[in-house]
């Protein structure tokens, strides 16, 4: 199974300089547009303040959502502040409607040290999916509770053929 987080970069200092109602409406705001990049094989699982987590039998179709997930964050402008999204394919088991095991955190941790507005995925999702999208090779991180180095890669969508009309 394919698993993103996607969390609003700079919520907590959101939330220590805006109203509550404020910081209530950017949660709804992104829960909204959470469950409409979901659709397909791609469930929205749960949101949490500032992240929503979303998980796909399909790895391609999920960072499909997550790139649109990102873009419809940026379409906001000044009312949502700008995502980031960490991808991870691999076991996991669900109880209760949530979903547990390294593959999700590993998502997490990789959401965790993404870039706003960019979509970073590990090794696996990239392997998965090779020509769905533009990757470019972000390195090698050990991330917290992995106990080898994890690869990324960030996705962007192909370019437009040059050719279609």
């Amino acid at each position: 199974m394919a698993v993103c987080f996607a969390d609003l970069s700079g919520f907590t200092r959101l939330g220590e300089v805006a109203a509550v109602e404020e910081v209530g409406a950017v949660a709804g705001r992104l829960a909204a547009l959470a469950s409409e990049a979901a659709g397909g094989p791609v469930r929205l699982v749960k949101t949490i303040g500032d992240a929503a987590m979303l998980v796909s039998p399909e790895p391609a179709a999920l960072v499909e959502a997550a790139l649109a997930l990102v873009d419809a964050a940026e379409a906001e402008g000044e009312n949502l502040p700008p995502l980031h999204a960490g991808v991870a394919l691999g076991p996991v088991v669900s109880r209760g409607g949530d979903w547990y095991g390294h593959t999700v955190n590993l998502a997490s941790r990789i959401a965790a040290i993404a870039y706003p507005t960019s979509v970073l995925c590990e090794d696996a999702v990239h392997e998965a999916a090779p020509e769905a999208f533009r990757w470019s090779f972000a390195g090698e991180r050990r991330l917290k509770g992995v106990k080898r180095p994890v690869r990324l890669w960030r996705a962007r969508r192909l370019a437009p053929d040059a050719g279609a009309t």
